[in-house]
């Protein structure tokens, strides 16, 4: 049997690790993920999908990924059900990773080549409003 997912999206919260009471890792998120098409309005919509990750690889995530960041994902789907307290029968639906990747430089990245981007764009234009332009 083969059961394999691989999606791309963008962490909805900073990853939290969390310890079972057997001192393994663990660490549960939700990605934001983009649908390929647009709905009958125009418009793109996002599924909100469930992650979960254990040991070295939630280590991983909690050191290296925060809100906003873009990630691809590699991984299983996995099912659980359980009866709450109050006895309703409960399932939850969730990727369980196993590989993660980052996908983009990171926010501060961003933001930092946007202001030398922008510092660029200032010298350039009080270059070009003094008259010193070499062509």
């Amino acid at each position: 049997m083969l059961n394999k997912i691989i999606f791309q999206g963008r962490f909805c919260e900073n990853p939290e690790l969390k310890q079972t009471q057997s001192g393994v890792s663990v660490s549960s998120f939700t990605l934001a993920v983009d649908r390929d098409f647009k709905n009958q309005s125009g418009e793109r919509e996002t599924d909100f999908i469930l992650v979960v990750a254990w040991k070295s690889v939630a280590e991983f995530i909690v050191n290296h990924f925060s809100r906003g960041d873009m990630a691809i994902v590699s991984g299983r789907l996995q099912s659980r059900r359980w009866e709450d307290r109050d006895g309703n029968k409960r399932t939850a639906i969730e990727i369980v990773a196993e590989n993660i990747y980052f996908c983009g430089p990171k926010k501060s990245q961003q933001e930092q080549n946007f202001n030398q981007l922008a510092d660029a764009v200032d010298k350039f234009q009080e270059i070009e409003d003094q008259g010193n332009l070499p062509f």
